[in-house]
Parts: C-alpha cells; structure tokens; sequence
C-alpha cells in the first residue's frame, strides 16, 4: 500500500505545532487472558502445527480384610490436541523521495511504516486469539470446545442488561461464574489468577456507575462500591487476583448485535496440593503443563528485513502464530451479555 503526503500551500508568517495527532487504537487487555500475560515464543519459524499431549489416569485399589488373589492397577489413557500455525507478513516499498515527502509532515517514513506492521501483526494476533483464523476448526477462544457458555438471566426485578441490572445482584452473578470456574478447575482454596475480559462499555458500567445500594439490609460497600469493586474485594479476600481486562471486539459477539460476550479466564493452572495425603499427588507427573490457555509464536515481535530494490527499499515484516488455544476447556466461560 502506498502513504499518501499531498503537497499543500501554507500561510506565512505562521507557527507550526511540531507535534502530530495520531490516529488511535485501542490498546487491547487481550494478552492477559494467555498463561503468563504473553505469547509463548516456542514456535520454529516454519512450524505448521502444534501439538500437545494428553495423560488421563483412572485408578482403582481393591480393599479386604483377607488377602485378594485378583488385583486391580491404574489405567493410563494418552491421546493429543492440536492447533495450526499461520504466517502474518506484510510488505510496503519507499524510496528517497517517498521519505522526503513524509519529512515534510514531520514523519520518519521508515519508523512510521515498521510500527504500522507491528500493530497489524499484533491486532491480527489479537483476532486470531479470540476468534480464530478458521472458525470451523474450532480456531480461538470463543470457540473453544467444552468451554462453558452462560447467558445473564434477569435480576429480580426483571431487568435483563447490564446497564439495567441491579448492581449488588449482578455482582453476585459474577462471583458465582468465577466460583464455577474454580469448582470445575478444582482451585478452591487456591490463589490464582483470574481475569475478566470484556467490552470498554460493559467493564467500565460495572466500575464506575453500577453502584451497589443500600437495601434491607448493608451490603460491604453498598451505596459507595461499584459491581466491579465488590467482585475484586470479596474475591482477593479469599486470595483470588481479579484483574480487568478491555477489547472492544467483543462488543456484538454475545449471541445477538445488542449483546457483548465476556470472558472469566483462569489463565494459569496453580496445581493445587495438600500437606501429608494427597489425592491430587498424579498431578506432580512431569512435565505438566502450567498454562491453560496459550498462544504460540516463534518471535515476541515480527522481524523485519530490509531489502535494496531499485530507487528504493523494499520492507517485510514476519512472524507466525497460532491461534488461541484453551487447552483446558474448564479454565473459559463465555459470558453472553445484553448490554
């Protein structure tokens, strides 16, 4: 693609602001749902799939007071998943002239181009994580198969938006979707990390304007703290770090163009282990995945190469990624939200 600096005619005497205006994007909270807050650089710069392995142990003891002559063993079952790679590239061409026009903006062309093509790659790693590059294989977050999908039932009163929902009632909803997910990842009693990710609009509703009131009886924080307030105290009182998370592609992708869908992820797995009899103690098996929802990469950035063409250079930027990849469907529920 082509940058376009049109020549113009100024005015003179004048000040000219040396400064530029931007244009801005949203600075997605999307990275905080992967294992460890980023992408894992594993990947060979030509590697087409990922694979991973599964070990599943089903055991049984036989319990007599007399010796018995048949005894049962523990059963291994193996098995794998797997996700694809795909290559992001990106290309633009300048010469002398095309710099020297861009100067006259006070732009640095070669700059501006190389963080353009880090923020295409990293949008694209962005769309990749939640929705796939091919849905139909079940690509991404939201599609994850075995993730648990709930829709926001009406408050007592009826109200069925977010923005209508009774604040103290909507904070319990979120605390019982946050408990489910540690029932079923087996974490109660556990600190771990949870994050929350949703729109700009919904998350900052339940921050700053859903405020919790007073009713029959006084609720902690009600009439000065908000829904979200009210889910990170009563949770980080009990040892689970609730963080908040925005991107403002999921607003629309709850199931109908007036809904937004959420997620509560449990990015890390904090194998949960007990003093003396453990009956968790097959989890210690190395190596043990500590992740549970990963994206792959072979470079934390893209890696760009500068090529002479004639009357010019000829720039190319890559890197290759996977899509999201929930590897324990129990760590994600999608939360489907009217807002």
């Amino acid at each position: 693609m082509s940058s376009v600096f049109n020549a113009r005619t100024l005015i003179h005497p004048n000040h000219y602001e040396p400064g530029l205006i931007i244009t801005q994007s949203q600075a997605s909270g999307y990275q905080d749902v992967l294992a460890g807050g980023g992408l894992r650089v594993q990947l060979g710069s030509i590697d087409k799939v990922v694979y991973a392995n599964r070990l599943d142990v089903r055991t049984q003891v036989a319990a007599n007071q007399a010796t018995a002559n048949v005894l049962p063993g523990a059963s291994l079952t193996a098995d794998y998943i797997q996700t694809a790679a795909y290559t992001v590239r990106q290309r633009n061409q300048y010469s002398d002239w095309d710099v020297a026009e861009a100067g006259e903006y006070n732009v640095a062309l070669p700059a501006a181009y190389r963080y353009a093509h880090q923020q295409g790659a990293y949008q694209f790693i962005r769309t990749a994580g939640l929705f796939g590059v091919t849905a139909a294989n079940s690509e991404g977050l939201l599609n994850t198969p075995g993730a648990t999908t709930v829709n926001l039932p009406a408050d007592s009163y009826g109200n069925t938006t977010v923005r209508t929902y009774d604040a103290g009632q909507l904070a319990i909803y979120l605390n019982g979707l946050i408990s489910a997910g540690l029932t079923r990842m087996f974490l109660a009693g556990t600190p771990t990390r949870v994050v929350i990710l949703g729109s700009q609009r919904m998350l900052l509703f339940m921050q700053t304007q859903g405020i919790v009131q007073l009713t029959s009886y006084q609720r902690p924080g009600a009439g000065t703290a908000t829904t979200a307030q009210e889910v990170t105290t009563v949770m980080s009182e009990f040892g689970y770090e609730i963080e908040w998370a925005y991107d403002d592609t999921l607003v629309g992708q709850g199931g109908a163009s007036t809904s937004d869908a959420m997620l509560i992820a449990f990015p890390e797995l904090n194998i949960p282990t007990v003093r003396g009899i453990n009956t968790n103690k097959f989890a210690e098996i190395a190596p043990n995945i500590g992740g549970n929802i990963l994206q792959y990469a072979d470079v934390p950035a893209p890696v760009e190469v500068t090529t002479p063409i004639p009357e010019g250079l000829d720039v190319t930027s890559t890197m290759r990624v996977t899509p999201g990849w929930c590897i324990r469907s129990q760590a994600l529920t999608i939360a489907q939200m009217p807002y």
